[in-house]
């Protein structure tokens, strides 16, 4: 974590406390040692932040401290929103109520005389349906693992691949993951809908996800696996 990071950690904890906080818990909160924290408030009391206290006694967040509003144009700040409303009304996951969050810090955000709610752009009311697999496709991505899957083609016959996922796109009709498949050797789409099962492989890809990535943004086959 960067210092600037580590430094708004500190002033949002600070946020949650009304009375004096002393400084190893707030050392053991942001994970840092005594010494780096007591460096860490003398910087923020250095920028103004009204941070009050001494070791041995706690410190406090007096009022005052304002966060300057955000810099969006009108165009950025309707795009952001209509994606952020995209996210939490198609996905029921920990997605969804993460978009819901980022709004709401949005809000708090925005301009005097602005708010999200002013934004004339809506999200029909489909939902997603939850797919079981997805959270473990993104862990997948995220760890750059190989997959195995059970997939169910538009006749009824299933398959077990072993697949290195690149990417989930989101269509109006259906969901469908990216990834290399192993028995294909190439890459192939599967519809979340037909993914019975979803589980880690236990091994890593044969290649890094960016480049994994770039490989098949460069294929541009988008012909499908049984859909």
């Amino acid at each position: 974590m960067s210092r600037a990071a580590r430094l708004l950690d500190l002033v949002e904890i600070l946020r949650r406390h009304r009375r004096p906080v002393s400084g190893a818990a707030l050392a053991a909160e942001t994970g840092v040692s005594l010494r780096t924290l007591r460096r860490d408030i003398a910087v923020l009391q250095g920028q103004g932040v009204p941070v009050e206290g001494e070791a041995g006694v706690g410190y406090v967040l007096r009022p005052g401290l304002t966060l300057p509003p955000l810099m969006l144009d009108e165009d950025e700040i309707d795009a952001l929103v209509l994606g952020l409303r995209f996210v939490a009304r198609r996905l029921e996951d920990e997605l969804g109520a993460a978009a819901a969050g980022v709004l709401a810090k949005i809000e708090a955000v925005l301009p005097q005389g602005r708010s999200t709610e002013g934004v004339g752009l809506a999200v029909g009311h489909r939902r997603g349906e939850g797919h079981p697999c997805l959270p473990a496709i993104r862990e997948a991505i995220h760890r750059e693992e190989v997959l195995s899957i059970r997939y169910v083609d538009k006749t009824g016959a299933a398959t077990h691949r072993a697949v290195w996922p690149v990417l989930v796109g989101f269509f109006e009709a259906a969901e469908v993951l990216a990834a290399w498949c192993e028995l294909r050797r190439d890459f192939r789409h599967f519809r979340l809908d037909r993914i019975a099962e979803a589980e880690p492989a236990g091994r890593r890809m044969g290649r890094r996800h960016r480049v994994l990535l770039a490989d098949w943004r460069l294929s541009q086959d988008w012909e499908g696996d049984g859909w």
